[in-house]
């Protein structure tokens, strides 16, 4: 018995040993991978087998690194970190923001109850409804477009000279400034916000027909200097191509000489003038009626701010500015700051984005780059130079370019952008007020000081600030003022003559 069990041992080792010696010439087949495999796992159960003394013995034998938890590095908040993942800092402040607005606009219906009255909103246009003068002052515009459109074709068949042609074009561009703000100025019945559409659509056209006059003489000087002839890219009439797809002809000048060239120029979302503009391959219905309705939607925003917040805050400041109270004018212009700059930002998402990509898109106007990162100004020409595009390369093409190339140095010419800039703000506010002050003027003015300092003394983060904080205060500050002297002038006065 003792004999088999030992024989039968004796066999089961052997089978066990060929068995191991097939599994391992099987490794050596499969390149040794199960093999290792089997090492890490006996490794661990060792590891796991180990006493306190044999794992002391190994971190000695190991140093200092395996169990170092320090390294070199900066705080998350620190510059030099490298970290730039904010969004849930960004998410809490849209959360705070909310939050405190909230309570303001609770706070505001409380007191004043609901002020939004769409039939007011209608009387600030028009006193007479049958009169309409605001708007039948915009249709006279017309006769200002073809002045400049039969102008330029007596100059491209050589009917007139070209000292006469300037002296013309003269003419038509200061009655496109003198005659609306005369008018504005006369009729009792156009009211102030009726005179700002009218004048800020007749400053646009004054810019643009500039813009048209200097684009065909600089055509016609390469035609007589027989030159290779301008070429841009514009409105033109399509041809059918032969696949079905709408194409447009090149124009040539003097072929762009007509009133679908110069009335397409009048609408698409530009102040410079081409021969051939970008155009866009087809209208996108659904990106038109996104637009459309973010139009809508943010005008009744608007009109609803600034009936519900900004007039009561406004009434309430007078007061203090009569009394010279200046801690509570200091409150009230802080109080004002916030609606104000909230109205703001939305007017330039439905003026830059909402609407100017509604006229560009019906227009089939290819150039939609009416803004860029002004959110990032770090110096104040740097926002004044990428917060309204079309402005900025019509004072570059036709204003600070030419002057340039006339031998006046780039701060005057700087100077002058910005004076050009302070006249058409004080125009646009102080004409339909019926009162100069010239508070716009001096506050465009005053950027040029500002401007220097934050260039000068600010960088990055601070200059950024700097920036924003120009933006929020220095506005309500101008409100104010002219609201005050129009309430002194056209209130006060009255009070007292009544009395007497």
């Amino acid at each position: 018995m003792g004999d088999r069990s030992e024989k039968g041992s004796g066999k089961h080792k052997r089978r066990t040993t060929i068995a191991g010696d097939a599994a391992r010439a099987h490794q050596v087949k499969r390149g040794g991978a199960e093999t290792l495999r089997g090492q890490v796992k006996e490794k661990e159960k060792e590891q796991r087998h180990e006493t306190p003394a044999n794992k002391h013995n190994n971190h000695r034998d190991a140093g200092d690194d395996a169990f170092s938890c320090h390294k070199l590095q900066e705080s998350l908040l620190s510059s030099n970190s490298g970290y730039s993942n904010y969004r849930g800092v960004l998410n809490w402040c849209v959360v705070m923001l909310v939050l405190s607005n909230a309570r303001l606009v609770l706070e505001n219906l409380i007191k004043y109850g609901v002020l939004v009255d769409p039939i007011q909103i209608i009387s600030l246009f028009l006193k007479d409804p049958y009169s309409w003068p605001a708007l039948c002052l915009i249709i006279v515009s017309n006769v200002f477009i073809m002045a400049a459109l039969y102008i330029e074709r007596k100059l491209s068949v050589g009917s007139i000279s070209e000292g006469t042609g300037t002296f013309l074009h003269c003419i038509n561009l200061a009655a496109l400034l003198f005659v609306p703000a005369g008018t504005v100025l006369i009729l009792t019945s156009i009211t102030p916000v009726g005179g700002v559409l009218a004048l800020s659509v007749f400053t646009i056209l004054f810019l643009k027909l500039y813009s048209y006059r200097d684009v065909n003489k600089w055509c016609r000087e390469i035609r007589h200097a027989k030159a290779r002839t301008l070429s841009r890219s514009h409105s033109c009439p399509s041809v059918h191509k032969a696949n079905g797809t709408t194409g447009y002809t090149h124009v040539i000048y003097p072929a762009n000489l007509t009133h679908r060239d110069i009335y397409y120029f009048i609408f698409v979302p530009t102040l410079c003038y081409e021969l051939n503009f970008p155009r866009s391959p087809r209208i996108r219905k659904r990106f038109l009626l996104r637009r459309l309705l973010e139009m809508v939607f943010l005008m009744q925003l608007i009109l609803g701010l600034i009936q519900q917040w900004m007039v009561p805050t406004i009434q309430n400041s007078m007061k203090p500015f009569q009394d010279m109270d200046f801690s509570r004018i200091v409150e009230r212009l802080l109080k004002l700051a916030v609606p104000n700059h909230f109205i703001w930002l939305i007017f330039f998402y439905w003026y830059f984005h909402s609407s100017m990509n509604f006229v560009a898109e019906l227009m089939q106007f290819g150039d939609r780059e009416f803004y860029r990162d002004w959110w990032n100004s770090e110096t104040i020409p740097y926002f004044w130079s990428n917060w309204n595009i079309p402005v900025h390369k019509w004072c570059l093409r036709h204003f600070y370019k030419p002057m340039l190339v006339k031998g006046v140095n780039k701060l005057g010419a700087q100077l002058a952008v910005f004076f050009l800039s302070a006249f058409f703000h004080e125009y646009l506010v102080s004409v339909p007020l019926k009162m100069f002050r010239l508070w716009a003027f001096l506050g465009m003015m005053a950027q040029i000081p500002l401007a220097y300092f934050v260039g000068r003394f600010l960088r990055g983060n601070y200059g950024n600030a700097a920036v924003w904080m120009s933006l929020i205060i220095g506005q309500p500050i101008a409100v104010l003022m002219y609201v005050h002297d129009y309430y002194v002038l056209h209130y006060e006065s009255a009070a007292e003559s009544t009395a007497a």
